[in-house]
């Protein structure tokens, strides 16, 4: 069966452009999560792991949807290549199930660890300036009501 796994960053992102990619490749099921993949709670992702058997394919867009790490990105596909599932990237034209595959598997997911980190380094760049300058205040401290410790202390006591 061909599988497709699709993930966009935040809920206000559209995942149309993936799974109509996906479709257009044959994927019959679908897995998607609106959520960080640095987040260790992707739980359409958990049901895909342990959906997938001996023999289906799982189809992707590109590997950042994936993993974020390229050492996540290898753990996956160890984890697959073990359960007999092949691993297939569209963008990057990439099958796990060859050598060179895993080969240029390793390096596009380097480079796209290093893309990520690049961006955060940015990001962290234009909030000192902003904040030198004083543009930047930061972001709106959260509305709470005046109990909320008494109510948080009630949600997590036992009794």
């Amino acid at each position: 069966m061909r599988v497709g796994y699709v993930r966009v960053s935040t809920i206000e992102q559209n995942e149309e452009r993936q799974i109509v990619e996906l479709k257009k490749n044959g994927v019959e099921k679908f897995f998607v999560d609106k959520i960080s993949a640095r987040s260790a709670q992707r739980p359409k992702f958990n049901e895909m792991m342990n959906f997938l058997r001996e023999g289906d394919e799982l189809i992707v867009s590109e590997f950042s949807r994936l993993a974020r790490s390229t050492t996540d990105l290898l753990n996956i596909v160890e984890t697959l290549t073990k359960k007999d599932v092949k691993v297939r990237s569209l963008k990057e034209q990439l099958d796990s199930s060859t050598p060179q595959g895993r080969f240029m598997l390793t390096i596009f997911g380097a480079i796209a660890e290093f893309e990520r980190e690049l961006l955060l380094q940015r990001q962290r760049e234009g909030i000192q300036l902003a904040k030198a300058a004083g543009k930047y205040k930061g972001r709106d401290p959260k509305i709470r009501p005046k109990d909320f410790d008494l109510y948080k202390q009630y949600y997590y006591s036992d009794d």
